[in-house]
């Protein structure tokens, strides 16, 4: 890790309304468990020893508070009507599945929270953040606002962060944030190579597209990122996710490929046009070594991929300089991906270690341990001006641990989330967690 520039990772802390709706059409886990009972309180604690595990290996790790759920805005907007627990008991009886979706545990995944390019490629040198408006489904089109003020009141600073407003409501210009989006450097603090990972061009239908699942990021959308974000064409590469692996449960980007610093970890599938889009990065990389780590259909194929979420581990560098995979338990269980990742570190390539983490309540969900992280490239003077209290100590860790066990259930069904009460638990804990954390008056029921 270069001297005066880190990544830290933040991470989403699962909410204590964390439960399996199945939601997410394409995401094949989240459907695999639909209706399951879901362990809030168990979930919550598997990511924040993930997050104390990486601060405790030297990487600089933060938390980002969950969303307010239920949405009971949102379903008064939809016509529900008078008090809380009459408009969940309505919606209850009569739309169950809008239910479901305004409960929705999906603001987890922070790597969808937003966009960031470091203040090295911005032209005002600042770090830039959009918040995903995430149109592709209902359940996670709530998140964009509630995202952008939690991200505000953690990067606070205007004198080194720079905030915009998510990308227009439509279709058109469908953003899923940073589980579409890479970036390559030599150094963090260098100018880098940002890689936009779309799916399908929202103004050309003739172009190629998946047929069988949605392809939720549009070639428009990143585009207009990389505009509000000051890059310029020399520091950016937009490449097309291959639309038949997002037919195979590809949803997003990360789930297929993760790259970090000099090293590109992907599926030889992942991509269309591959030759030509990674010679293009090589070419904006610029002459230093550029470690291109494709895996071939027969070491893995795009199942195992999906079914062990290999490449929504989280590839990190080390204060040793080494990288290392922070896998899920379930690559570890996967014989083929086992076997694959034994022989992986005894290669020449910077990455050197696997370590494997138990994050089951995420997985049934729909995601391992790089959907849990928002990456985000600082200086030293930018580190200074996040607010300390999101940044993962050993206080912090037991603080978040005696919190979750206050107020969080050890199981939630479906049946359950018509229970005012489970409404508010939720508000109550969150109130108390904006203290620890120091965010003021991010949710809409402190507004």
């Amino acid at each position: 890790m270069s001297v005066g520039h880190f990544e830290a990772n933040f991470d989403g802390l699962v909410g204590p309304t964390h439960n399996y709706a199945g939601l997410s059409y394409g995401n094949v886990a989240s459907v695999t468990n639909a209706t399951a009972c879901s362990n809030p309180r168990a979930a919550a604690k598997q990511g924040l020893a993930k997050m104390k595990a990486l601060h405790d290996l030297g990487i600089v790790q933060g938390v980002i508070a969950p969303h307010q759920r239920p949405d009971i805005a949102s379903l008064r907007r939809l016509g529900f009507s008078g008090s809380d627990s009459r408009v969940l008991e309505q919606a209850a009886q009569q739309a169950p599945a809008l239910l479901q979706a305004v409960y929705s545990a999906s603001s987890m995944w922070t790597a969808n929270a937003a966009t960031v390019s470091p203040s090295a490629d911005s032209a005002d040198g600042k770090v830039h953040f959009t918040p995903a408006n995430l149109t592709s489904k209902f359940h996670r089109s709530l998140e964009a606002e509630t995202s952008g003020r939690i991200l505000q009141a953690m990067f606070a600073n205007s004198n080194y962060f720079s905030h915009h407003p998510h990308l227009p409501d439509n279709d058109h210009f469908a953003d899923e944030g940073a589980a579409n989006h890479t970036r390559l450097c030599s150094n963090y603090g260098d100018p880098g190579v940002q890689i936009f990972t779309f799916g399908r061009y929202a103004f050309d239908s003739s172009k190629p597209a998946p047929r069988t699942y949605p392809a939720r990021q549009t070639f428009e959308a990143s585009q207009a990122i990389a505009r509000l974000h000051q890059l310029n064409e020399h520091n950016t590469v937009f490449i097309q996710q291959h639309p038949e692996v997002i037919d195979q449960g590809v949803f997003h980007n990360d789930v297929i490929a993760v790259g970090n610093q000099n090293v590109l970890f992907y599926h030889q599938q992942a991509f269309l046009d591959s030759a030509q889009k990674l010679a293009e990065i090589q070419r904006k990389f610029g002459p230093e070594s550029l470690h291109f780590i494709a895996v071939d259909n027969h070491q893995v194929s795009v199942t195992d991929a999906v079914a062990s979420y290999l490449f929504n581990t989280q590839l990190l560098t080390l204060p040793s300089g080494h990288m290392a995979l922070i896998a899920p338990s379930e690559c570890q269980e996967n014989p083929r991906v086992a076997a694959y990742l034994a022989e992986l570190v005894t290669r020449d390539t910077p990455i050197r270690q696997v370590h494997y983490f138990d994050v089951k309540q995420s997985m049934r969900n729909g995601g391992g341990p790089a959907c849990l992280r928002l990456r985000v490239a600082l200086t030293e003077a930018e580190l200074a001006a996040v607010n300390p209290q999101v940044l993962m100590s050993d206080s912090l860790f037991g603080r978040l641990n005696q919190w979750v066990d206050k107020h969080y259930r050890d199981q939630l069904k479906l049946d359950q989330l018509r229970d005012p009460a489970l409404l508010t638990e939720s508000c109550t804990a969150l109130d108390e967690l904006t203290q620890i954390l120091n965010l003021g008056s991010v949710y809409p029921f402190q507004r």
